[in-house]
């Protein structure tokens, strides 16, 4: 029996360089970074990306004070997210909507925090916080988001490592094929900059990101690359199935058309590009389609040496005979935002269908010949009309990979 497709009727974002689509977008077209100085306790001084929004603008000031970051992001992408679909909560049968979120990790940022106040009290705990177990309990982000909407259904967090944010989509999209839900506000968040432990862990690892110019930190592809930039972000899709969005006379941005995960079984931290290679593969088969029948590939790449040379190698596996394939890579702008990863540079491809731009790759002064990939889009947007599937692109460490293909709803 064929599944339903599943369409894209909303975007809600929170990124280091724009707080909606349509800003995300035109910030990637523009060549505008998200990235800046960023100080944390213990470790000092660094770069992250850090996105501007107004929590208060979904959340009381008594909301923010209990909950956490995670889930401060994901709730605004929640309500962003439906505004953006056209969808009132009035409206909605809030027990079959579902809410699905990846998370690269959950509870560092909170744990951290309670152990630094600690030190001011001699290490009496008696002063830890009573919210600390439902800040750092793993479905934290999805629950917050239900008491904000008052959503009864299924709510849950995924961890991916930095898949998470495909890993949130897909389970959407599942969900509404077996019929389980009706809605699915779906993707991914992080709030990693709030922690010191992943800056000092990247540090000793040697893959932190440094430059003098905090805008060309992130550097994918190029020689001089030394490592991440460590985001926070968020991007949550709302998802229905096409019938559904058609009946209600929804504006569809996009249909998931595949998509696969897999696992290298191979290393710890090290990505494999066998493993990678596999992934496209599956998610080319689970749609049905060809490499050629690609317009876009949106890779993963976070500018540290060895990956970014491993997803490269994959990538001219795959997609050897197909000649008119464009490459580009979305961290360059705006860091690595982890859980969001996925969710969140799929969602600045998408408005490609529309405007007939593919956004590029900045920061790329001289590429390295390791990484150099036919139709890969450097420094400048590259005009392409006649888009028709994004392969989006999505690893992470203990060897997870996930690729998610989506077109446009014309096809």
């Amino acid at each position: 029996m064929a599944l339903e497709p599943i369409a894209i009727t909303g975007v809600g974002l929170a990124s280091p360089n724009g707080l909606s689509l349509k800003e995300f977008r035109a910030n990637l077209l523009t060549g505008k970074s998200g990235v800046r100085p960023w100080t944390i306790p213990i470790f000092g001084d660094t770069l992250a990306g850090i996105c501007g929004f107004d929590p208060l603008r979904h959340q009381s000031k008594k909301e923010l004070r209990r909950g956490t970051r995670a889930g401060s992001i994901s709730v605004w992408c929640a309500h962003e997210a439906l505004a953006d679909a056209g969808i009132a909560l009035e409206g909605l049968d809030r027990g079959r909507v579902g809410i699905y979120i990846g998370t690269t990790e959950h509870g560092n940022v909170e744990t951290e925090t309670e152990v630094l106040n600690l030190r001011q009290y001699g290490d009496d705990v008696r002063y830890w916080s009573h919210h600390h177990n439902p800040r750092t309990v793993a479905n934290n982000p999805a629950g917050e988001v239900t008491l904000s909407l008052g959503i009864t259904g299924p709510a849950y967090c995924m961890g991916g490592a930095c898949a998470a944010g495909n890993l949130g989509l897909i389970q959407g999209v599942q969900m509404l094929q077996l019929g389980i839900v009706d809605c699915a506000i779906a993707g991914g968040v992080s709030e990693s900059p709030r922690a010191f432990g992943i800056f000092a862990s990247f540090h000793a690892q040697g893959a932190l990101a440094t430059h003098a110019d905090p805008t060309k930190a992130s550097r994918p592809f190029d020689r001089a690359r030394n490592g991440i930039v460590v985001s926070e972000g968020g991007c949550l899709y709302t998802l229905e199935r096409v019938s559904d969005a058609k009946r209600r006379g929804a504006r569809i941005l996009a249909i998931v058309s595949g998509y696969a995960v897999n696992s290298d079984a191979a290393d710890f931290v090290l990505p494999d590009s066998d493993g990678q290679e596999r992934c496209m593969r599956l998610a080319l088969a689970h749609a049905g389609l060809e490499p050629g029948e690609i317009d876009v590939v949106n890779t993963h790449a976070t500018s540290t040496p060895s990956g970014d040379v491993v997803e490269c190698a994959a990538i001219r596996r795959v997609f050897a005979s197909a000649d008119k394939v464009l490459v580009n890579n979305t961290k360059s702008f705006i860091g690595h935002t982890m859980g969001a990863a996925g969710a969140l540079e799929l969602a600045g491809n998408i408005p490609g269908f529309e405007d007939g731009f593919v956004h590029p790759t900045i920061n790329v002064d001289h590429l390295d010949p390791e990484c150099e990939i036919p139709g890969l889009v450097l420094n400048t947007p590259r005009a392409a009309a006649s888009q028709r599937r994004i392969l989006n692109m999505s690893f992470g460490m203990l060897g997870i990979n996930s690729a998610v293909i989506v077109e446009r709803p014309s096809l």
